[in-house]
């Protein structure tokens, strides 16, 4: 499953930068895939619809860090474990549990990422 970030999220930022995929971003920012991917042209998000990998789209939360699940690998690939939980103070990087998915669809999106 991918991670969420809860709505007790300090804003540290701790997470940000260790995200391999480039996937969380802080509450309000616009997000792109191409946002530290190697992803070119057009990109099939989880909901179906195709973007540009350069597009902005809106942001998934404005109050806090947010962590966009069509970029989430949970670090599957990267790391033994999501290293934005490893380094949050507060323990509010959890797995969403309405996004539960199998490592090889985690490494599937990894691939699709980093081309």
């Amino acid at each position: 499953m991918a991670i969420m970030i809860t709505d007790e999220c300090i804003n540290c930022g701790a997470c940000e930068p260790e995200c391999p995929n480039n996937a969380i971003y802080e509450g309000g920012v616009e997000w792109s895939i191409s946002d530290g991917t190697d992803v070119k042209g057009t990109y099939k998000l989880e909901t179906g619809m195709e973007v540009d990998v350069e597009a902005e789209q809106a942001p998934v939360a404005d109050d806090f860090y947010y962590i966009v699940p069509d970029k989430c690998t949970e670090c599957v690939g990267f790391h033994e474990e999501p290293q934005c939980a490893a380094v949050c103070p507060v323990d509010c990087c959890v797995p969403d549990p309405e996004r539960e998915e199998s490592d090889e669809t985690l490494l599937a999106r990894k691939a699709r990422l980093h081309v």
